[in-house]
Formats: C-alpha cells, sequence, structure tokens
C-alpha cells in the first residue's frame, strides 16, 4: 500500500508542474491571471467560487459540475494564478486549456492495482449446524457468498452494502448466532424473513444495537419528541424481536405520552389498529420482550382506555364506548358464585358489570376485553373441585364403680315390714315377731330367758356389695367442605327446685309458694375445621369442651359439674385415626353412723354401726378420623 502512495504522489506532483506552465503561457495573453484578488469564501461550494474568481478577473472557465467539495479559504493580494495552482493542489484538480478557456475537472487519477483476492477462511458443519469464520476488511458481498456456498442457506445482501467491510473471529458457534453476532460487530441488523432467507440491513434512522438484559444482541429505535403531542412527555427507547416464533417489544420510556408510545409500538410489531378516542396521559416504563397485548393490558391498566382485537384489527378507545364493551357468559363447574364473586379483587371489577343467574351457577360479565379476560382467568383458576372432609368422632364413656354396705341398725317403728334379700346380698329386716320367736326358741333349748321385745321394735342386717361396669360408644358422622366448621354437641340436663316463698299483706295476710326448675347442662362439645393440603394431608383445627356431673346432687341445690376445655391444631393423613383424649374422674367417699365410742372399737363396731363406702370412675375418650371425598 505504501508503494501505490508514492507512485500516485509522484503522478500529482508532475501533474501540477504541467499545469503551472500552461497557466503560464496562458497569462501572457490573458492578464487578468496576474491580476490581485480579495475573496473571503467560508463553506462556498467549488463552483461558486470559481465562478466568482472568473467574474472578478474576466476569466473564461468551464467548470466540471462533479466539484460540490465546499471551500473555506481567504486570499488577499494574491494573483488568481497562484489562486488556481493553490485549488489544483489542496483539493486535486487539474485545468485543461482551449484556447483562453480553461476547465477546470478533477484528476484523473490512475486505476488501482489489482490485488488477488485471497480465500475467505469460512468453515461449516452440516452435524451440529455450526460456523467458523476468520474475517479481517473483507467485502460483505464475498463473504455472503461464501457463507451461502458451504451452508447451503440463502444470505442476501443488499446492493448498497456489497462493498461494505467486516470482520469477525467465531470458532463452532451456532449458525444463526454467528450470524447476528456478524452483523451486531459491524453495525448491521440481521432478519430472518418467512421464507428462511437471512438478510442483512443497514440501521435505519433512529436505529441502534444493544445488548438486552438476558445478554442478547438485538436493535431498538430511539425515540426524540422534539416537539411531543402532550405537553411534558419524554422521550423513549423502543425496539421488537421474533421470540419463539412471536414478536415481542422492549421499551424503555420516561415520562413519555401513551399515544406516542401506542403507535411507536404498534409500528414496530406491524399490528393494525383504530384509535376511536383522544388517548391522553404519560407513562414511564422499562419492560424487555413483553407480547404486544401484555404490553397494552398493563399500559392500559387503572386508566380509563381499553382496547379489543377484531379480525386482528386494535380497536383503542375509552372503556365506556359502544364498540370496546364485551360481554361474556362464565358457567362456574364446582365451586357457588355467591364465593367465587367475593374473592375477586376490587379493582378488577371497576368498570366491569357483574351479574348472577342463579338458575345455571353462571357470572354475566360486561365491561372492557381485557379486564374480562383477567377475570376470566382468575375464576377458571380457583374453579376447582372443593374436597369434602368426613369426619367419624367416636365416643367412649366408660364407667367403673363398687359400693360396700354394712351395719346392723335397731329401732322402734309403727310400722316394719318384715323381709328383704339374703342373696346375692344381704339386707334383711326383723320385726318384733320374728325377733321374739327366735328368744323364746334360743331360752327353750337353754337355760337363758333374754325377755321379748316390743311390738314395734325391729332389726336390719346389710350386708351389700355392688359392682358395675358400663360402656357407652356412639359414632355420629359429620360432614363438611374443606376449610368450613363441623359442630358436635351430646350431653344432657338436670333441673333442680328453686322454691320462693312471697308474703302478700292484707286483711287475712296470704303466702303464696312458687317453685321453679332450673335446668343444667353437661355436654361434650367438639368444633372442628378441616383443611386439605395437596398432598392429602389434613389439618384440624379442633376445640373441645367437655362439662359432666359429679357426685350425688344435694337436695334443692344445682348438681356439681367437671369442665375440660382445650385447642389444638394437629395434621393427619387422609383415613387415619386420632385419639384426641377425654375426661378422666375418680370419686371415693365412704360415710357411716354408729354408737359413739362403741362403733370405734375393733369388732364391736360391726355390731354398733352401719358404714357405706363408694369407688367411681368415669373415662370419656374420643376418636376422630378424617376421610377426604372429592
Amino acid at each position: 500500500m505504501g508503494s501505490v502512495a508514492f507512485a500516485q504522489d509522484v503522478s500529482r506532483q508532475d501533474r501540477t508542474k504541467q499545469v503551472e506552465e500552461r497557466l503560464r503561457n496562458l497569462a501572457v495573453t490573458v492578464p487578468g491571471l496576474n491580476q490581485k484578488v480579495q475573496m473571503n469564501m467560508s463553506g462556498a461550494s467549488a463552483q461558486e467560487f470559481l465562478r466568482s474568481l472568473a467574474n472578478a478577473n474576466n476569466l473564461n472557465m468551464n467548470i466540471d459540475p462533479q466539484l460540490n467539495f465546499k471551500v473555506f479559504n481567504s486570499f488577499s493580494n494574491e494573483t488568481a494564478l497562484n489562486v488556481l495552482l493553490f485549488l489544483v493542489k489542496e483539493y486535486g484538480l487539474d485545468i485543461n486549456l482551449t484556447g483562453s478557456i480553461m476547465s477546470i475537472t478533477r484528476e484523473a487519477l490512475p486505476p488501482p492495482a489489482v490485488v488477488p483476492a485471497r480465500p475467505l477462511a469460512i468453515r461449516y458443519q452440516a452435524e451440529s449446524n455450526a460456523l467458523s469464520m476468520e474475517l479481517t476488511n473483507d467485502t460483505l458481498g464475498q463473504v455472503a457468498k461464501k457463507i451461502s456456498q458451504v451452508s447451503g442457506k440463502n444470505v442476501v445482501v443488499p446492493a448498497a452494502l456489497l462493498n461494505n467491510r467486516v470482520s469477525g473471529f467465531f470458532t463452532e458457534a451456532p449458525f444463526e448466532t454467528a450470524m447476528e453476532k456478524l452483523a451486531y460487530a459491524n453495525g448491521l441488523k440481521l432478519t430472518l424473513t418467512n421464507d428462511h432467507i437471512y438478510l442483512f440491513q443497514a440501521l435505519g434512522e433512529g436505529e441502534e444495537l444493544y445488548v438486552t438484559g438476558d445478554r442478547n444482541t438485538a436493535v431498538r429505535k430511539s425515540v426524540k419528541l422534539a416537539a411531543p403531542q402532550q405537553q411534558g412527555a419524554g422521550g423513549f427507547n423502543i425496539s421488537s424481536r421474533s421470540l419463539l416464533g412471536r414478536k415481542v417489544l422492549s421499551i424503555e420510556a420516561g415520562n413519555a405520552g401513551i399515544l406516542d408510545v401506542l403507535k411507536a409500538a404498534s409500528q414496530e410489531t406491524g399490528t393494525n389498529y383504530f384509535i376511536y378516542s383522544d388517548i391522553k396521559g404519560t407513562i414511564t416504563t422499562r419492560v424487555n420482550d413483553i407480547p404486544y397485548d401484555s404490553f397494552l393490558t398493563s399500559m392500559f391498566q387503572g386508566t380509563n382506555y381499553t382496547y379489543r382485537v377484531d379480525n386482528g384489527i386494535y380497536l383503542i378507545g375509552e372503556r365506556d364506548l359502544e364498540g370496546l364493551r364485551t360481554n361474556k357468559v362464565i358457567q362456574l363447574q364446582y365451586r357457588s358464585m355467591d364465593t367465587v364473586q367475593a374473592m375477586i379483587p376490587a379493582e378488577w371489577k371497576k368498570g366491569v358489570e357483574i351479574k348472577e343467574f342463579r338458575e345455571q351457577n353462571t357470572l354475566l360479565l360486561s365491561g372492557s376485553s381485557p379486564q374480562i379476560s383477567a377475570i376470566e382467568n382468575y375464576i377458571r383458576q380457583i374453579d376447582k373441585v372443593v374436597p369434602m372432609v368426613l369426619i367419624e368422632v367416636t365416643l367412649v364413656d366408660i364407667r367403673k364403680g363398687k359400693a360396700v354396705k354394712t351395719g346392723i341398725s335397731a329401732g322402734v317403728s309403727d310400722s316394719v315390714k318384715t323381709g328383704g334379700t339374703v342373696l346375692p346380698g344381704l339386707d334383711y329386716t326383723f320385726g318384733a315377731n320374728s325377733i321374739n320367736d327366735f328368744l323364746a326358741r334360743l331360752g327353750r333349748n337353754t337355760s337363758l330367758n333374754l325377755g321379748r321385745v316390743t311390738p314395734n321394735f325391729y332389726v336390719r342386717l346389710s350386708a351389700l356389695e355392688n359392682n358395675n361396669n358400663v360402656e357407652v360408644r356412639s359414632v355420629p358422622k359429620l360432614s363438611t367442605l374443606n376449610g368450613h366448621v363441623a359442630n358436635l354437641t351430646i350431653g344432657s340436663k338436670r333441673y333442680y327446685s328453686t322454691k320462693t316463698q312471697n308474703v302478700i299483706p292484707s286483711l287475712t295476710t296470704q303466702t303464696v309458694v312458687t317453685e321453679q326448675f332450673t335446668p343444667v347442662e353437661a355436654n361434650l362439645a367438639i368444633n372442628i375445621r378441616p383443611l386439605v393440603s395437596g398432598d392429602d394431608q389434613v389439618t384440624l383445627n379442633i376445640k373441645v369442651d367437655i362439662s359432666d356431673f359429679i357426685g350425688n346432687p344435694p337436695e334443692n341445690a344445682p348438681p356439681p359439674t367437671s369442665t375440660s376445655k382445650f385447642e389444638s391444631i394437629i395434621r393427619a393423613k387422609n383415613e387415619d385415626m386420632i385419639v384426641l383424649g377425654g375426661l378422666e374422674r375418680t370419686e371415693s367417699s365412704e360415710s357411716g353412723s354408729g354408737v359413739p365410742l362403741l362403733s370405734r372399737i375393733p369388732v364391736l363396731k360391726w355390731l354398733f354401726s352401719s358404714r357405706e363406702k363408694s369407688t367411681n370412675k368415669v373415662v370419656t375418650v374420643v376418636f376422630i378420623k378424617p376421610t377426604i371425598m372429592y
């Protein structure tokens, strides 16, 4: 390259000497070449400069129209000949003479030396669809031709880019990645057309290459609004690319007008649209790879605008416009519309009219299409089968008791019935006749005479032992929906008497006695709330309240009761049995009566006293078994 430049410099010096010789010979007959000029040209075209020089010094000039460079020079007290020689040297001009007419043209450069094209180092592996390249300042046309030859893929370069010089180094990179990065490295953009042709293109006005958030290269269009349609609106950057066969947008806007962003996004994606009302407001956003529909939904959220798609055309305007309202019938499959409607977020229901059709468990929606679509998708997600939980509650009430009653009692009574039981226990009453007969028989066989008892005398012998073992079992079954409460209450009720005596003063005082029976309850109350998880585990929220009567109630007094309460949260598998616990109570009592002092002497106390001893034990156990039913 250096030798070629040196040859060109030598040729230019010879040509300049030839032009100088021509002009000096012409100056003998044309005195205007030796006249001095005063010229100050700043940014004038070469043609205007030469015409001004010719008019000022009466020179005949033929100026080549292809001289389109600008002159930024000032000349003072300099001859026209020297000015022309300066232009010839500075801008590479040539002056030929025809009589006194000077033809000013560009210098004719010698043809460049033909350098044999070096082979392009481009390789393609069909098995792995990998491309390798080693390019250094090679023409894009030759590179595209070589890639098409080795890969069998069509690569097109516009005529304006055929001589562009490109460089790039790739080793077994995926074909599309290598082509995309080659375009990025050389300030170009690559487009894959629908007929699978790779097309290199120059960047358009306002477009720039950048690296996206997911570290891919892409092209975006920078829009800086010199006169925005909305006062105070800022600028934004917008770009698009194909992702999984779908056009997606990347937008970065700062206080930009919604209408301006909408038009730019529609143009970038090639979307057809109609705008039915004035779109006001600004938007500040930064999104990457968002579909056009999702972008419109996000941008119009919380505004009075919406859109609807009709035959591929987006109809955009205010929500209450007739053409933009949509009606939708949503029939629920598993849930009740009462509970579903209460679960819809209030923000979504703004501007949407929701009516109930109870006979078919259906909701009628009327409003903007994006809102209705969002509500419908939400309802479909929650309209699932609600598990039914069958809860088996097994209540076991075990009572064990023992009572022993022994003693001898004697006395005098007006009426005594002789008799009683001997087996299985001794509880017998002897009257006066029986006792006198016994004493007579005893005196007949011995010399001992005990006499007789009075006619109303009696003796009672007691030697009893009672045992009871009672088991009461009840198995109620409760069914409830998942998350709802099931209640069970089992108990008994007793009454005690309350007497009230009122004295009514009058001429004859009256006394009124009122008797009222007041109830007292002893219940077993169980409150269960089941929650079913995805792995068929059941979480039970349990509250238990157990109350029972204890002991024998005193006369005309409330019966004594005992109370136990507890709350618990447990987790069980489907159809597992849980022992919840219960109430265990033990009662022991011992009472007796007898002759003072004698009732305390061993052995004699059995003759001069009567005693009663009892022991009772009550156990209540609760078993719970949840069963999930779909």
